[in-house]
């Protein structure tokens, strides 16, 4: 089990990947983008990119408008 920061919040999670984690929670659907420790991560790493213990991962969602 590890530690890890998503948008602000400190939770644990046995999930492998940061795709696993932000699917769990919900923040994969419409477009977004996804920053791990400062840095952009393309969509297509995500699946790849293992959970390291103390990773920050940042999930913004795009909104539309006129």
């Amino acid at each position: 089990m590890s530690m890890i920061t998503v948008n602000g919040q400190t939770l644990q999670t046995t999930h492998q990947t940061v795709q696993l984690v932000i699917n769990e929670l919900g923040l994969s659907k419409g477009r977004y983008a996804v920053e791990v420790d400062g840095e952009l991560v393309p969509k297509s790493e995500l699946a790849q990119l293992r959970i390291v213990e103390g990773m920050t991962i940042e999930v913004v969602q795009a909104v539309g408008g006129g």
